[in-house]
């Protein structure tokens, strides 16, 4: 009984998520109310504050769930499996564009995310967040070109926090034009070889059959 009543949970704090993001994505952050999300859900006021403390925890759900697979793909490429830095680069990034192409959700959310969230009043901490992930993103970017230049022996032309601040500004620009475009481009393809060119105008040497991520 214990077990079913905390499935009947999980299964209302999701829906109470999904609608959240079909009405963020209408309305706007902003815009939209508790009640609008709870009259989406079929449920009721309470019910929301029963899972989150208020619309900024449930903006955060929202974007955890599409995130923190992502952070988690990011941590299982920094393993074994993955040791060459430059390979890491290419390789993380591949993975979050792939995530924002191919998944409904995740591009919903990336779409609000980035288009619909006004950072005033109750959303000040949805801007902390943003900036708190970034940051994360920029450094973890950072630490791979550090290491990548240690390995190759070369001496890049900026620092690696400046190459990984104009690397993440190209991966960010890339989707921002792609979601506004309704997917007017190939994005992996596009960011593949962006990244590619990124990296060896750097003087970073690619793996041999990534040939600036045409082929392989």
């Amino acid at each position: 009984m214990a077990r079913r009543t905390k499935e009947d949970a999980i299964a209302t704090r999701n829906s109470l998520i999904d609608a959240a993001e079909r009405v963020f994505c209408e309305k706007g952050v902003a815009r939209a109310s508790l009640s609008d999300i709870a009259q989406a859900a079929g449920a009721t006021r309470g019910a929301i504050y029963w899972h989150f403390k208020d619309k900024v925890d449930l903006f955060g759900a929202m974007m955890d769930r599409v995130t923190l697979p992502l952070e988690q793909g990011f941590g299982a490429l920094e393993g074994s499996t993955c040791p060459d830095p430059v390979e890491r680069l290419r390789a993380v990034l591949a993975l979050v564009l792939h995530g924002v192409a191919s998944d409904e959700r995740t591009r919903r959310v990336f779409e609000i995310a980035l288009y619909k969230v006004e950072y005033v009043g109750e959303l000040i901490g949805v801007r902390d967040r943003h900036i708190a992930a970034s940051d994360g993103f920029t450094n973890q970017l950072a630490r791979d070109f550090e290491l990548a230049a240690q390995a190759q022996r070369v001496v890049l032309p900026m620092t690696p926090v400046e190459a990984a601040v104009g690397l993440h500004a190209l991966f960010d620009g890339l989707i921002r034009n792609w979601i506004l475009g309704g997917g007017a481009f190939d994005l992996e393809r596009v960011g593949r070889v962006g990244t590619d060119a990124f990296l060896v105008g750097l003087g970073l040497a690619l793996p041999v059959a990534a040939d600036l991520g045409v082929a392989g």
